[in-house]
């Protein structure tokens, strides 16, 4: 049976009999969807996977709770195409097994370790970043052994466009090094979550306004040879308590992309109450437009 893409997803029982009985008959698969509201897939259905579906290019294992380590050396051997993979809450997984599923599968593009609090280890992220050469998608959402030493080898190694740190309070200390790391090593960065990284300094904060400058340069340029003027186009720094408005303001400025008007909300701030003032462009702009109308007479 030839299929491009199949979903389990609204499967409420049974998946591992489903996934294990038709997954043979799926040889040319290339996006499997296991994503589960209960967890239901043992390692004898990703094993089986990893038998027949070579071809495979996005999988999503997230919920997965019952899978271990033996999933991810199934599919470094059998799935080595894979370039998508979310196994967000596969809380089970080791920073061992995750090193070496990247060993093998250095094709992947979008990652998804959400909740993977054993396998993100900054040990991990290193070998992520010494193999995944064409990562451009990092979700390490409430990872919270990661640390300044994993992401700066992320920033070194990978063409990063999104990176999701939410959660992650080891991040940034002492120098808000792992950043500024990003700020200088990610020019496609678009979308950074910093939510409560309480660590966060000014100092992180204009080392990515101050990006964009240098990004202009000939090295940074396009495929098509031309700059992408856009910048950062999502930036999540709830709970940063620390920033100061004049930091966040400049960064504001410098990025147009990031928005703090109703409806937009591209720059998230909620719980840093010090931040009020800090607005986009476009708020300024109303407010310029609603001061040029005459106003009536008495």
């Amino acid at each position: 049976i030839v299929a491009a893409i199949v979903s389990f997803f609204r499967c409420k029982n049974n998946m591992d009999d489903l996934v294990l009985s038709l997954t043979p008959k799926f040889t040319k698969l290339q996006t499997l969807i296991l994503r589960q509201d209960k967890p239901q897939l043992e390692d004898s259905a990703v094993e089986t996977i990893a038998n027949f579906c070579h071809d495979l290019q996005d999988l999503d294992l997230s919920k997965s709770f019952k899978l271990s380590d033996c999933s991810l050396y199934a599919l470094a051997h059998g799935c080595t195409g894979l370039t998508k993979l979310n196994i967000s809450g596969c809380t089970a997984f080791s920073d061992a097994a995750l090193e070496y599923l990247t060993d093998f599968c250095q094709k992947l593009k979008i990652l998804n370790l959400c909740g993977c609090v054993k396998a993100a280890s900054d040990r991990a992220l290193q070998t992520i970043g010494r193999n995944c050469s064409q990562l451009q998608s990092l979700n390490l959402g409430w990872c919270e052994n990661v640390s300044d030493v994993g992401v700066m080898s992320l920033a070194y190694g990978c063409p990063l466009k999104s990176l999701d740190l939410c959660g992650c309070l080891l991040i940034t200390d002492p120098l808000d090094s792992s950043v500024i790391a990003l700020a200088n090593r990610c020019s496609c960065l678009r979308s950074l979550g910093l939510y409560y990284c309480q660590n966060i300094t000014d100092r992180a904060i204009y080392s990515l306004a101050q990006s964009r400058a240098k990004n202009k340069g000939g090295m940074w340029q396009s495929i098509k040879g031309s700059y992408d003027e856009e910048g950062l186009r999502s930036l999540n720094i709830s709970q940063c308590t620390a920033l100061t408005p004049p930091a966040v303001q400049a960064l504001c400025d410098t990025f147009p992309a990031l928005h703090t008007c109703s409806g937009r909300h591209s720059l998230v701030m909620s719980g840093c109450l010090n931040l009020t003032s800090v607005h986009c462009a476009c708020a300024f702009q109303a407010h310029r437009t609603a001061n040029s109308f005459p106003h009536p007479a008495h």
